[in-house]
């Protein structure tokens, strides 16, 4: 195939991108979902030392994180439909790009409101690169290497949640916390470099793109999200915000029900498979966020020191990092409904001994069960989303793949939010309440896939 010509549209729609230029797009996409995993991570790491820095309280400082984070998941699905309407890869591409200048800007910062600003940026442009990824991925690969693909990114972002922690350390130990947002500069500057020349040429549809749908968005998710957010700590209040966003959403919907190809894919959960797949990645989140955010609660409550506790729970990513790819082998040839379920079974197996064993003096039972669970939730997460991509039409993958971003935030909030409610309720034995609520979420997420498997 001649790459000097035109850009070979119709054949990467086909059948995926010819090799060797796949590889480079895979590297491309690689390389932007690891910086973005490792900057969350690694941000929390320095947010004391930041505080300190700065003059702020460590309360102002978590908002680094949390603005952040309500940027990703307002925008989320505004950017997918963006791309769908423009080509995912100048969307991909410019907010790769403003990834690494609000990166530039965090390292520079004079103070935290500028600070703040560049973490808002950062949030946009991470969420064009997460909205876009599982849409990229579509158009890469061929879909009888689907499986595997989706295997491959999960990996990618396991090894980079695991080693963030340590990586953010040794950067800490040799300079300011300003190098950590440095850092992404030159990486995404390599991304952007890969993927120019490489990443899929894939045709927006050229409609008009539906700016009013887009602030309903940003009004539904917003004020959901932070009420979720504050419901401990400033109950009136987050109903209040809670109450309004539910009103967004509902105009929202109304105004979703006319479209063709609507920014909140509603077209795409009258799909009976994808709607239960959806479900399914809600309740698997809220189960690995409860359980990951409790147990280091439950460990060091017992007796457990802090590095020792670090140590039991390395295991979980690691066993991500392997399970995850033999999965998406798998799910090329085996059902997916099977394999999901079979992973969310390993995920409670394994928190239902950890939650039943004395903790002391069992540190390598434990360990072992980390890296079960571990397994468990890769083994679900790749044929889970391999069937929401591969059930879509390939014209709308953006929205599939902001669907699926979307799920994963909000099964991530709801599980963090459940832990707090258990500590609220339970005292003193909240964590191993919320970590038996965790496995309450897997089964819930298993029994949902196998109910899925009748449906084809």
């Amino acid at each position: 195939m001649n790459e000097s010509g035109p850009r070979p549209s119709l054949p990467v729609e086909a059948d995926g991108l010819p090799m060797p230029r796949r590889l480079w797009a895979v590297a491309a996409v690689s390389v932007s979902i690891a910086i973005t995993v490792l900057d969350s991570s690694m941000v929390n790491i320095a947010l004391p030392g930041i505080a300190r820095t700065l003059g702020i309280s460590p309360a102002s400082a978590t908002w680094l994180l949390n603005a952040y984070q309500l940027t990703v998941v307002t925008t989320l699905l505004p950017l997918a439909s963006l791309g769908e309407t423009l080509g995912f890869r100048p969307v991909f591409l410019c907010g790769f790009a403003l990834f690494g200048l609000a990166s530039l800007g965090s390292a520079l910062a004079p103070d935290f409101e500028t600070l703040l600003a560049c973490r808002i940026l950062q949030g946009l442009g991470s969420a064009a690169v997460m909205s876009l990824t599982a849409g990229m991925i579509r158009h890469i690969y061929p879909l009888r290497l689907l499986g595997r693909a989706i295997g491959f990114n999960a990996m990618v972002v396991a090894v980079a949640g695991a080693s963030a922690p340590s990586l953010a350390a040794a950067i800490l130990t040799v300079a300011p916390w300003q190098a950590l947002f440095a850092v992404h500069v030159p990486v995404s500057l390599l991304g952007i470099a890969i993927g120019w020349r490489s990443l899929p040429d894939h045709a927006g549809s050229g409609r008009r793109y539906d700016w009013p749908s887009a602030c309903l968005n940003v009004l539904t998710f917003g004020p959901v999200f932070l009420g979720i957010d504050l419901i401990l700590h400033a109950t009136l209040p987050a109903v209040l915000l809670v109450l309004l966003g539910l009103a967004c959403g509902t105009a929202l919907v109304r105004r979703q029900l006319s479209q063709p190809a609507p920014l909140l894919p509603i077209d795409l959960l009258r799909i009976r498979v994808i709607a239960f797949s959806v479900a399914a990645s809600i309740c698997a989140f809220s189960a690995w966020y409860a359980s990951y955010v409790s147990l280091p609660f439950l460990l060091q409550g017992a007796g457990i020191s802090t590095a020792g506790t670090g140590l039991i729970m390395t295991p979980w990513p690691l066993g991500m990092a392997f399970g995850a790819p033999i999965a998406g082998r798998l799910s090329d040839r085996v059902p997916t409904a099977l394999l999901c379920a079979f992973g969310m079974g390993a995920m409670a197996v394994g928190l239902g001994v950890v939650a039943s064993l004395p903790l002391l003096g069992n540190g390598l039972i434990i360990g072992a069960m980390m890296a079960l669970c571990g397994a468990g939730f890769g083994c679900f997460s790749t044929p889970n989303n391999r069937t929401m991509l591969s059930s879509a039409p390939k014209a709308r993958a953006g929205g599939a793949g902001g669907m699926q971003a979307t799920a994963r935030l909000l099964g991530t909030t709801l599980g963090t939010t459940v832990v707090g409610l258990c500590f609220q309720i339970a005292g003193a034995g909240g964590p191993r309440v919320a970590l038996l609520v965790a496995i309450g979420f897997a089964l819930a997420a298993g029994a949902l896939s196998l109910t899925r498997r009748r449906m084809g």
